[in-house]
């Protein structure tokens, strides 16, 4: 499989992937994702949609991916290291500025929709975004673990990706604004290190 999806991305050269998958994100911001189709990614990119296909499979998981590559930095949380963890949460959330974080949760907003009725992109995402993104922000808690910032067995820590979130989600539902550094960066500081018994300064 490791080598089927090695030649299907030698195909195409990471600045062409990087325009695909801008071009991906423009259509879902502008029809949503049930609307969008292969044939209109193939015209809007000029590319045929065999091509497509052949590097992505389907529009699950060119979606998904197309959103992963978004993500400041592909995501790369593990390569965060200030030595302490709010530091390390607070990095991670300066990668994105206000404006872009607008963007993305208005975009989030309407896929979060689509994937309650779609298997395929929710098993999409989970590969090719929940499960490395998880991954990468475990080992930053295990770092804080290793540290003595947190302990191992504090119940808190399953849910700290549920926590991040949900602040982000709730700032449009209840507050009726888009989330921002400074909204984020005291959620951190407020809600976040406390539940782990994290320290707020540093």
């Amino acid at each position: 499989m490791a080598e089927v999806a090695t030649a299907r991305r030698s195909r195409i050269t990471p600045e062409r992937e990087a325009e695909l998958y801008e071009a991906v994100l423009d259509l879902l911001r502008e029809v949503g994702y049930d609307a969008l189709t292969m044939d209109a990614v193939a015209a809007r990119t000029k590319s045929s949609k065999a091509t497509l296909y052949r590097q992505w499979g389907g529009k699950a998981e060119l979606v998904a991916k197309a959103v992963r590559h978004n993500k400041p930095g592909g995501a790369g949380f593990s390569k965060i290291d200030t030595g302490s963890l709010r530091g390390d949460l607070h990095a991670m959330t300066l990668r994105s500025d206000d404006c872009e974080m607008e963007q993305n949760s208005a975009l989030m907003r309407g896929l979060a929709m689509a994937v309650h009725g779609n298997p395929d992109l929710l098993e999409a995402f989970k590969e090719h975004l929940i499960g490395p993104e998880m991954a990468e922000f475990n080992q930053v808690l295990r770092r804080a673990i290793d540290r003595g910032e947190v302990r191992a067995d504090n119940p808190a820590i399953g849910f700290v990706m549920h926590m991040v979130i949900g602040g982000f989600a709730a700032r449009s539902l209840i507050d009726e604004q888009p989330p921002s550094q400074a909204f984020l960066l005291s959620y951190i500081d407020a809600v976040v290190l406390p539940a782990l018994r994290a320290p707020i300064t540093g």
